[in-house]
C-alpha cells in the first residue's frame, strides 16, 4: 500500500443516484477512492433549498461536518442548528441527523471514524 492517495473529490464517484438524492444535489464517499482504512469522508453538496431524503445516526463513529460553501441548517434529534460557511459541527454518534440547504445551496465535508455496518437511516426523519 502506497504511503499515501491524492484524488480530487470532484472527480470522485456521485454516489446520490445510488440513493435517491440525485435531485437533491451530490453524495461522494471517497473512502474506497483514496484507499482508507480507518477515516471516513464524504462531501456533500445540497442544492438550494433542498434537504437530505433521510436522517442518518451511528452506533460508534462520531462526525464532525464543516461548511465549506453556502449555508442552511442541521435537524439533530429534534433541535435546527443554524450553519453558514466555515462552520462546524460535531455529531455524537448516536444523535440523528439530517441537513438542509439554504437559498444558495450548502457544500459540507464530513469526516470520522469509520466503522463498516455502523450508520442506520430514516426515510421519515424530517418530512418534505
Amino acid at each position: 500500500m502506497s504511503a499515501f492517495t491524492k484524488r480530487n473529490l470532484l472527480q470522485a464517484t456521485d454516489r446520490a443516484p445510488d440513493f435517491g438524492m440525485a435531485e437533491i444535489g451530490q453524495a461522494i464517499f471517497p473512502f474506497e477512492e483514496l484507499g482508507a482504512t480507518d477515516t471516513g469522508l464524504a462531501l456533500h453538496r445540497i442544492n438550494p433549498g433542498r434537504r437530505h431524503a433521510f436522517g442518518h445516526r451511528h452506533l460508534a463513529a462520531e462526525e464532525i461536518f464543516v461548511v465549506l460553501s453556502g449555508s442552511g441548517r442541521a435537524k439533530l434529534g429534534d433541535e435546527l442548528v443554524e450553519l453558514a460557511r466555515l462552520d462546524a459541527l460535531r455529531v455524537a454518534p448516536e444523535t440523528w441527523r439530517g441537513f438542509e440547504a439554504g437559498p444558495d445551496g450548502m457544500e459540507l465535508l464530513a469526516f470520522g471514524p469509520r466503522h463498516e455496518g455502523d450508520g442506520e437511516v430514516d426515510p421519515g426523519f424530517w418530512p418534505a
